[in-house]
């Protein structure tokens, strides 16, 4: 059986203009090892196993790419994995959170807002950043009500340093709220937790885009026998019409390969 791809399979992102692959890749594993929620430990690829892995992705069909201030060294090491590929990927980034010597830490000031954007386009030696997502802390509304954090990112879209914003939170209300001024909203929807259909299901209403976030559970995605947990997670996930990309992060080619080719037959097995 040949390999199945995400060729073809490209989905807006929202109104943004943006097309994307229904698989984004994260890239938290490419610069931090500290605090990640996975229930295996993993060694963080050298630059030969990251650009190998990259370069399957955009095999596979996939064009997004998701990374962080706060994944450690991901931006700075995409820099120069990246060059030369500019046009080929879409890269979202984001603001607010901060991780350093093991520690995380959160800034959502207008001021730190802007820098942060200005040291990604720096880290990622590109001259816009396609999508740029705030980082939340848990305090959703607070944030988007107070920080004056989004207002800086709509201004940053107007001075064409970004294409697109939105939110990755934790509640029902922030995703809500998130939707109203910006682009998109990423949430967490996997097998295990769906509290934010209503946020997946306003965007779709609105013509705003969804990431998901923890498709798989963080790898902790387990049924009974017989059954493929990845299989089942993306029939659910995607059995959401308003969702437009799940972000998966892995740095093994095989898991890679098969998440993609399982992705690709849900997708299009669905009428």
């Amino acid at each position: 059986m040949s390999l199945r791809t995400l060729h073809g399979l490209q989905r807006p992102l929202g109104s943004t203009g943006l097309e994307i692959s229904p698989l984004g890749l994260g890239t938290v594993k490419f610069g931090r090892d500290q605090g990640v929620k996975y229930p295996n430990g993993f060694t963080i690829p050298d630059d030969r196993s990251a650009a190998d892995l990259l370069s399957l992705a955009r095999e596979l069909g996939i064009n997004l790419l998701d990374t962080a201030p706060a994944y450690g060294r991901s931006e700075e090491r995409l820099g120069p994995l990246l060059r030369g590929q500019r046009q080929h990927w879409v890269i979202a980034s984001k603001v607010g959170e901060e991780f350093e010597d093991g520690l995380s830490s959160f800034d959502f000031s207008p001021a730190h807002t802007r820098r942060s954007v200005e040291r990604s386009l720096q880290r990622l030696e590109t001259d816009w950043l396609d999508l740029v997502l705030v980082h939340s802390d848990g305090n959703d509304l607070a944030i988007l009500q107070d920080s004056g954090c989004y207002e800086t990112l709509a201004e940053l879209k107007r001075e064409g340093l970004i294409r697109a914003f939105g939110f990755s939170g934790k509640t029902v209300a922030g995703g809500l709220k998130a939707l109203e001024a910006g682009d998109c909203a990423m949430v967490t929807f996997n097998l295990n937790e769906d509290a934010e259909i209503p946020v997946i299901q306003a965007a779709a209403a609105q013509g705003k885009g969804i990431l998901i976030k923890k498709a798989l559970a963080s790898g902790h995605a387990v049924l009974g026998a017989g059954q493929d947990p990845v299989r089942a997670s993306f029939a659910r996930v995607f059995g959401e019409p308003g969702v437009s990309s799940a972000i998966v992060g892995t740095i093994d080619p095989l898991h890679l390969s098969h998440n993609v080719r399982t992705l690709a037959e849900v997708i299009t097995a669905r009428p």
